[in-house]
């Protein structure tokens, strides 16, 4: 099982699958899940738990109407639920700046869904210029700018250094081999990677590669690249195709110089789910679960397994197994120096 959503991100995607349902009023399990890329399983579960809300006194009659078998979803869910949504003029202008971006960056709009996206997008602008006659407030973020003319929007997200070449690396499958300087350990480290996706977040440029030295996915900025350089190589996508075909996809990708670590967690500690971005979560067969978890600070960890307690196991890797015994006993030690 891949990595559940926190809480915000599960209620965001409920309040949508509700909002398109009360539009329809009845659809199949497996297209709404397919939908809003969900599993069967998941779609069912989260609606379960919608039909519990309702409005006060939650009485049977105030509860949604939302009823599920095996094949398809059946709801009423109101006239308020199916009303569009109407954007203020802050969420329009942000919804219409991340659509530019979407379109400008390399290789999308070529396509239908490209081709779906340009066209609402020019609608959206449309009606922003007409309600605030045609002016839009300018905004640049870290690394970011955007700017309007005539009602049209334009994005810019800023070059790197070495953005052209990873992004060609991408397009022609060429393994690379690169300098990367980390902010966290302020040092220039030299590795091989298999370029697998250019992405843009928060004004940034990110590749996803597949990082021959941490022996898995990793996410590097573009803009940290010192040195890139083609190996001669072609990327190896039988290396791990698991991974590779869930670089573009996943919500979260640890950084260059984290360690993916294996915890097997009670149920008495699952927060530890909602609290922190995890990279995979699965049952383990004696009921606990196994979480694996990007680490690139000993001592976070530390307190980390100091707050679990006895309710953790570290599975892998070897070297950290006994991190949080040792975190312990230097704990109880300097707690006893200060009581004598």
């Amino acid at each position: 099982m891949s990595g559940r959503p926190e809480a915000g991100q599960r209620l965001r995607r409920l309040l949508a699958v509700l909002t398109w349902l009360a539009r329809l009023q009845r659809a199949p399990v497996a297209e709404l899940a397919e939908r809003f890329s969900m599993s069967p399983e998941e779609l069912v579960a989260d609606l379960e738990l919608a039909a519990c809300c309702g409005l006060p006194p939650y009485t049977p009659d105030q509860l949604m109407e939302i009823v599920v078998d095996d094949e398809e979803v059946v709801a009423n869910l109101g006239d308020e639920l199916a009303r569009p949504r109407r954007l203020t003029a802050a969420e329009g202008f942000a919804l219409a700046a991340a659509a530019r971006a979407i379109l400008d960056s390399a290789g999308v709009g070529a396509d239908g869904a490209g081709e779906a996206l340009a066209s609402a997008l020019a609608k959206l602008e449309a009606a922003l210029a007409s309600g605030s006659g045609g002016q839009h407030p300018e905004g640049n973020g870290d690394g970011a700018h955007s700017s309007s003319t005539s009602g049209g929007l334009q994005v810019d997200l800023g070059g790197a250094a070495h953005l052209a070449e990873v992004r060609a690396a991408v397009e022609g499958g060429r393994q690379l081999a690169v300098r990367y300087y980390s902010m966290s350990s302020d040092e220039e480290s030299e590795r091989v990677i298999d370029p697998l996706a250019v992405v843009a977040m928060d004004g940034r440029w990110y590749l996803d590669a597949y990082c021959h030295r941490a022996s898995g996915i990793r996410r590097f900025r573009v803009d940290r690249l010192v040195s890139v350089a083609e190996t001669g190589e072609p990327v190896d996508h039988q290396r791990n195709p698991l991974e590779t075909g869930t670089a573009q996809t996943a919500a979260f990708l640890p950084g260059p110089d984290a360690t993916v670590v294996t915890l097997l967690v009670d149920p008495e500690v699952m927060w530890l789910i909602e609290a922190l971005p995890v990279v995979s979560l699965s049952r383990s067969s004696d009921g606990r679960s196994e979480v694996r978890l990007a680490v690139a600070s000993t001592v976070w960890f530390e307190r980390l397994l100091l707050r679990l307690g006895p309710h953790a196991e570290v599975v892998a890797p070897a070297e950290l197994a006994e991190v949080g015994r040792a975190a312990a006993a230097r704990l109880l030690d300097r707690y006893r120096r200060s009581t004598r």
